[in-house]
């Protein structure tokens, strides 16, 4: 489908900024082109005036900007926007009506209660993206025999498309519906929403009321059973509604677009990238499978053009732009997840799993109490970074300007106010020398302070480097980038189960090519892929990638054996749909493939997967598809670190996938050399030994099959690569670059303070503390630690002090210090390595009793206390005690709240005490009215889950000294807790100045009530001179006596200052 002979072919990639056009010439050649998505004085459609160009410029005749484009030139074109990411983004949708079963009315706006930054004074809840809301009086409910909602009545009983039964209890009244439409009609809303409960299964209601809007007038109607029939109506709801949201803006801009070309485009095979990495017909691109329109071709760029399917080594995507950094990975199949939030809305849809970090080539640097800290605000397009002379802030990019790592006689001279003036390295400087004198001014009054007072074990010592360059500071910025980019591929490689250090590093965007060598050192990988077209790869993907139909439907069978004849004729009628609707659009049978997957799940459990048995052979006790018992087994192994072979597994969906193969194949192949590449000059680029003489080369001269030693520069049209010392470049016959990546001739770290160091320590730390969170979502079994998140992980330092802890429960960790130092107090020298400890009573710094915190000492060979402590604290759904859940609101001891640990030994020499922990969960059931754990199952798998994720901190913290060496990593641990002192000053200092000016008091107080009434009175002033919080009073009248000490509510404020993103508000 993808041969068009004789005609010009266009892959565009329409991003924020910036339009990428890829465009293959009707003699084979290939030709790019980048232009600015808005430019309103030049031209009305960026895709179109790039189109416009091309054809011009190659054909020699005139093509007008005034008139529309004609098309009889064109085969093809397929595009990726983010029409749709920025009309969510902004808000800036259709006038939209969500019509909704009676009585849940408000049931999008309360959504699941997801508190994303926890750690947020004030949240900011997500507008919802309808503007009315319909009650439509109907109601459906699963038969069930164990329901104990009131009984109704059935008016009817009907089958779902799950084989479930459902009863009617309220039959649809489509008078009332048509009378509620009008009013909204006749109020300006022509597009809406419909969700009904259960129509995933049964959409009987739904597609009446669509019939009846869609008659009426109603210009978009959106059916939650048509556009995603799965199970759980809040999502399905947010997904709803984004299809009705922004479908007609797609329309709108598609209106647009056609209407610049002669005959609207009907004669040319027109395709829009979706979300899912597939192409799909412009007329059936719709809203809720636009958002990763954009980002989505650069997955399918390097996806194709980096993974063999020889070698099979997976490959990670690193898309370094101005604003962030987007990773992903591939393996051989995409990777996708099945619902995601984009800008408070979540969707339930397939999307590929693309990782965002705040950290880019725009991102501002700062100096903050002592720490280099790089994003997340960005410069932006304007006024864009320092160099750009428009008054912008330092950046990334600045850095890399301000080290020669980047060229302004290679850029073009579009900067400036007039936009004709090249990169200012004088203004980038300017800017760097006020800094790094701010930095220098800062570590002097450091030391001083440190000389004229005594020194305590965590306090600053004196920099071991007094003075700082503005090339330290600007390497010292580089790192610390570098690191927090490094940080979501750990998350996207580790968490699952996979070794960071056996894939390859695929680079493209703007800006990655400066960095890629540098991070693909940090993770330990030794190879990166650059791809010729690694600026514009967006948009090549979109020309490599596959038409692609997919068709799900909802299932609530067992994957056993008398169900495998109902799963097989399903699945055979789902791919024959996908296969039909291929073949009417032009594909012919050697063409088309189509894939089954299942999203399983065990029975009892909230966390589906997506399995498909690609590698997994169908036999006698299987479906015919393939053997999706052991995928699914070994997957959830892999990921969970578990499996429950004594449960069912349960069929929730049935997916098919099909692609029509369609992509090009590039026939490009550059020449073999047979004389070294020639650098076009020498320039002096700093590195960590100082500056260094660095080769300049341009790509398009550059021989393949000859290597290039670093340190060099490769310069693209629109990028620029950095080969750092002991690292080499070599083209391949594609024309791709490929470098190799040396060990690093690492400098010594001493156990002085060193400001770098400090901001990349705390990375490291916080790391640790994300990674074990990671670990312990995956490997729990319940709904509130695998699904709610109710869990906090975090490292602490010999002494028990908190170091550095995850953005988690903030409750948990303002008492997790305590607990661990109570049990340093209590069992001192007791504590022997393979031991982990059991805690939650309140006088050892318990929360309440549900929230188990389970304790594991790191040992080092040679040291006979503890160097570190790693800790996780999760809250069980129920311990025992006199009502379910284990958080009675009238118990009078701590006994009728569940059962009780204070220093309780859960694994002892590595032996997890399955048999004593039981026996203390059951503990309870001996008082009277009470009970022992409702829940023995769960409360075990979660613990063991508990001591997994502390074992992934313990091993960290190991690898972490195995790198620095123990004296180095403690000293950092003391400059952490000290640094974090410091931004808590800074903080209350700041808060202190600002409530003066607004109230002229110093003073703040705050009154709260307990669920009885009971008043809770605090009275607060601030030292602004030392930068201290006093408390002036506090008061708390119970009128029942309480099991908890007061002190144990007190959270340790400066814990969560020693992340680098925190800033004061």
């Amino acid at each position: 489908m993808a041969e068009t002979k004789g005609k010009f072919d266009f892959a565009i990639d329409r991003g924020g900024t910036f339009t990428d056009v890829f465009a293959r010439l009707p003699d084979g050649r290939e030709r790019v082109l980048k232009l600015l998505s808005r430019d309103p004085q030049n031209y009305k459609d960026a895709p179109t005036e790039g189109i416009r160009r091309v054809l011009e410029e190659e054909t020699g005749q005139l093509f007008p900007r005034d008139q529309p484009v004609d098309t009889a030139l064109i085969g093809w074109i397929r595009m990726g926007t983010t029409v749709a990411t920025n009309a969510l983004l902004e808000r800036e949708g259709e006038r939209t009506a969500l019509l909704v079963t009676k009585g849940f009315k408000d049931l999008l706006h309360i959504g699941t209660q997801a508190r994303p930054k926890l750690f947020d004074l004030e949240v900011a809840v997500p507008d919802v993206l309808y503007e009315e809301v319909i009650e439509v009086d109907e109601r459906v409910v699963l038969c069930q025999d164990d329901c104990q909602l009131p009984r109704k009545d059935p008016k009817r009983i009907v089958t779902g498309s799950t084989g479930d039964s459902l009863e009617v209890w309220q039959e649809l009244d489509l008078e009332q519906v048509e009378k509620d439409l009008r009013g909204v009609l006749s109020r300006g809303i022509s597009s809406v929403a419909v969700l009904l409960l259960h129509s995933y299964t049964w959409s009987d209601h739904e597609k009446a009321v669509g019939s009846l809007a869609r008659r009426l007038g109603f210009t978009q109607v959106s059916l939650s059973s048509e556009v995603m029939p799965m199970v759980r109506a809040v999502p399905r709801g947010y997904t709803v509604c984004a299809d009705a949201y922004l479908t007609p803006k797609i329309h709108q801009y598609l209106k647009g677009f056609t209407a610049g070309f002669k005959g609207g485009l009907k004669d040319v095979d027109v395709l829009f990238m979706q979300s899912d990495g597939g192409l799909t017909p412009m007329e059936q691109f719709c809203g809720s499978r636009a958002i990763l329109s954009g980002p989505a071709g650069g997955v399918v760029g390097y996806a194709i053009t980096s993974y063999s399917q020889m070698e099979k080594k997976p490959v990670i995507g690193f898309d370094m732009g101005g604003t962030s950094t987007d990773v992903s990975r591939y393996a051989g199949q995409y990777e996708h997840v099945f619902e995601a939030t984009t800008a408070g809305v979540t969707l339930q849809a397939p999307q590929l799993d693309i990782n965002t970090v705040a950290a880019g080539g725009g991102s501002r640097l700062f100096f903050r109490s002592g720490m280099f800290v790089v994003g997340p605000e960005s410069a932006g397009a304007h006024p864009g970074p320092a160099c750009y002379r428009k008054g912008g802030p330092l950046t990334v990019t600045d850095a890399n300007l301000a080290l020669g790592r980047l060229l302004p006689s290679f850029f073009p001279k579009i900067f400036g106010p007039a936009e004709n003036e090249p990169l200012s390295l004088e203004e980038t400087m300017t800017h760097f020398r006020r800094l790094t004198e701010e930095i220098n001014i800062f570590l002097s009054a450091s030391q001083t302070q440190v000389n004229g007072a005594n020194k305590s074990q965590n306090s600053m010592v004196p920099n071991s480097q007094s003075v700082m360059s503005v090339e330290d500071v600007a390497m010292g910025f580089i790192r610390v980038a570098n690191e927090a980019m490094c940080r979501p591929i750990r998350a996207l490689t580790q968490a699952k189960g996979h070794d960071t250090s056996q894939h390859v590093l695929a680079c493209f965007g703007g800006a990655g090519g400066q960095h890629a060598c540098a991070i693909a050192r940090a993770l330990g990988m030794k190879t990166v892929f650059i791809h010729k077209y690694s600026g514009v790869l967006s948009a090549y993907g979109l020309a490599l990638a596959d038409v692609v139909e997919e068709v799900q439907e909802p299932c609530s069978l067992k994957y056993e054996q008398q169900c495998f004849s109902e799963l097989d004729r399903r699945m055979e009628q789902l791919c024959r749909r996908c296969h039909d609707t291929l073949s009417a659009r032009g594909f012919s049978n050697g063409q088309i493939t189509t894939e089954v997957f299942l999203h399983l799940r065990y029975e009892g459990t909230d966390c589906a997967l997506m399995v498909t048995a690609d590698g997994y052979p169908s036999h006698a006790n299987s479906c015919q598809a393939g053997d999706f018992h052991s995928a699914f087994t070994k997957r959830y192994l892999k990921e969970f670190g578990f499996t429950i072979p004594d449960r069912p597994i349960m069929v929730d969906d049935i997916r098919v996938r099909g692609c029509g193969k369609s992509g090009i194949n590039s026939t490009h192949k550059s020449k073999m050399g047979h004389t070294q590449a020639k650098p076009v000059m020498m320039t002096k680029c700093f590195f960590e030994d100082g500056y260094m003489d660095t080769s300049v080369y341009l790509w398009e001269e550059l021989p393949c099959g000859k290597t290039i030693q670093g340190p060099a520069i490769i310069i693209d049209k629109n990028s620029t690569i950095l080969v750092e010392p002991s690292c080499e470049a070599c083209l391949t016959e594609e024309g791709d670059v490929c470098l190799t990546v040396g060990s690093d001739s690492q400098c010594v770290i001493g156990t002085e303070l060193n400001t770098v160091q400090l901001s990349i320590f705390s990375h490291r730390f916080m790391s640790i503390a994300e990674q074990m969170g990671r670990v312990l979502q995956r490997t729990s079994i319940s709904t509130n630690i695998k699904e709610r998140l109710d869990f906090s992980c975090a490292v602490f330092g010999p002494d028990g002090g908190l170091v550095s802890n995850a953005p988690h429960i903030p409750v948990h960790l303002g008492a997790m210090q305590e607990t661990v130092q109570y049990q340093i107090r209590s069992l001192g020298n007791k504590l022997k390595e393979g031991d982990v400890i059991l805690s939650n009573h309140p006088c050892a710094g318990g929360s309440h009793l549900p929230d188990l915190t389970v304790i594991t000492p790191v040992f080092r060979k040679g040291v006979n206390r503890p160097v570190f402590f790693v800790a996780s604290r999760g809250h069980h759904a129920d311990i025992g005690g006199i009502t379910p859940g284990s958080m009675p609101p009238h118990s009078t001891s701590l006994q009728q709240e569940g059962a009780v640990f204070v220093s309780f030994k859960l694994v002892t020499g590595g032996v997890f005490q399955e048999e004593a922990v039981t026996e203390a969960l059951m503990a309870p059931a001996q008082y009277p009215g009470c009970s022992g754990t409702r829940n023995l199952h769960d409360n075990l798998s979660d613990l063991q889950a508990q001591v997994a994720a502390n074992q992934r901190g313990s091993q960290l913290v190991g690898e972490l000294i195995d790198c620095y060496g123990l004296d180095v990593v403690q000293a950092y641990m003391g400059y952490i807790q000290s640094n974090a002192e410091l931004a808590v000053r800074d903080m209350l200092r700041e808060f202190a100045q600002r409530r003066w000016r607004q109230t002229f008091s110093l003073e703040v107080e705050s009154e709260d009530f307990m669920d009885d009434g009971t008043p809770i009175r605090l009275r607060v002033q601030i030292n602004e001179e030392e930068a201290q919080e006093q408390k002036c009073g506090g008061t708390a009248t119970l009128r029942e006596p309480s099991p908890y000490p007061l002190s144990s509510t007190v959270c340790v404020a400066w814990s969560d200052r020693i992340s680098p993103s925190i800033r004061v508000a």
